[in-house]
């Protein structure tokens, strides 16, 4: 006996006469659920079915053979039945309706070069067309700067001021904390790699430089790319599937002057701010560790930060989110204006809008980084 099942389990047992292999004994519930559970039942089935011919085979004490269970043993035997088989007539029944049956073979998938090919034009056309839609999109934020330098009075201030908020004010607490956290990691490893050569100090440097003039501008485009700039998209998205996009159209009112430019403009003030806000909550923390690892007081961090980092790393990482405000507004409303009337592609542009928002503040990230290589650098 080679398998031994509990009470109701398929069971295998093999049938000795001799001292040789006579036949094989099947018994218990042979259905699909039993067989899928027990993977090693089939593959001594197949060693069986396949390796000698002419064995006996009982299935009369089979309790249940579902049609799924009589398919796989048909097929392990080669799609025929054994000679010696001992079987229960309602069992045999389904054998040969199997038998009976006609069951042609799946083809192999072909590799086909042209699918390739079409896959490519796909994605290069798709490419395209959003690249000519963020264009056109600029273009047309571009006019609305010029008809809002004309006339003044139709700046959207309350659409602006609201932006500010939902993005600004309301991201502060999430933006401090990551920071802070952040900071902590930071000064915390360069603690332990600055310890080894004596040079504690020299983590005031460290951190100012790293912090200042790249990982809080990053750190907070990143924060609200994924928070607000997946709003901005999924506000779009519902005017257009509550049809309030259509209903604007329909009273003259510009899209991009009263929905996209508020945001870019928003965007592009209030990120400065915030990068400032998280690169103040990184220095905390940064001090803070310094303080627990490396024993550097706040008042020796303070006296010696404006000398390790020069003012214009400032406003370098005042430029860079500038940019990254702009460039995550505008994503969003591209992306935005993509949406179709259904839930489906809601929650589809929503998420290439985040994606591709980080994907666009990295990319930048690193463009400046080149440009900026040996500017604003300590001496």
């Amino acid at each position: 006996m080679f398998l031994i099942s509990e009470r109701g389990e398929p069971a295998l047992d093999a049938i000795e006469q001799d001292g040789k292999l006579y036949g094989v004994k099947l018994s218990g519930e042979w259905n699909l659920r039993n067989l899928c559970e027990m993977p090693a039942l089939r593959r001594q089935l197949r060693k069986y079915a396949r390796s000698k011919s002419g064995l006996h085979w009982d299935l009369e004490t089979i309790d249940v053979l579902d049609n799924a269970a009589a398919l796989i043993l048909w097929q392990e035997w080669g799609r025929v039945l054994p000679e010696g088989l001992a079987i229960r007539p309602e069992h045999l029944r389904m054998l040969e309706r199997w038998q009976a049956q006609e069951i042609s073979e799946t083809a192999p998938p072909k590799r086909d070069l042209g699918a390739v090919l079409l896959f490519l034009y796909g994605f290069i056309a798709d490419f395209y067309r959003q690249t000519l839609d963020m264009v056109t999109l600029l273009g047309q934020l571009l006019l609305d700067l010029g008809y809002l330098l004309r006339h003044p009075g139709q700046v959207p201030w309350a659409e602006i001021s609201t932006t500010i908020y939902e993005s600004g004010v309301r991201a502060l607490g999430i933006t401090a904390l990551v920071g802070f956290l952040i900071g902590i990691v930071l000064s915390y490893l360069s603690a332990l790699q600055l310890k080894l050569f004596g040079a504690e100090i020299y983590i005031i440097d460290i951190l100012g430089l790293s912090i200042i003039r790249e990982l809080g501008p990053l750190l907070a485009a990143i924060l609200v790319a994924g928070r607000s700039g997946s709003a901005m998209t999924a506000q779009i998205g519902i005017m257009r599937v509550t049809e309030e996009l259509d209903a604007l159209s329909a009273m003259g009112i510009s899209h991009s002057l009263r929905l996209v430019l508020p945001k870019v403009a928003a965007l592009a003030v209030v990120l400065p701010l915030i990068g400032v806000w998280t690169s103040g909550s990184a220095l905390l923390g940064g001090m803070f560790s310094a303080q627990n690892t490396l024993d550097i007081g706040y008042m020796q961090f303070f006296l010696k930060l404006p000398d390790a980092v020069p003012l214009l790393n400032v406003f370098i990482g005042l430029l860079k989110s500038a940019v990254f405000g702009f460039l995550i507004a505008l994503v969003a409303c591209h992306f935005g204006f993509r949406i179709k009337p259904n839930t489906e592609s809601l929650g589809n542009e929503t998420t290439n809008s985040v994606v591709s928002s980080i994907t666009i503040v990295i990319m930048v990230d690193a463009v400046f980084a080149i440009l900026f290589m040996g500017i604003g650098m300590p001496i």
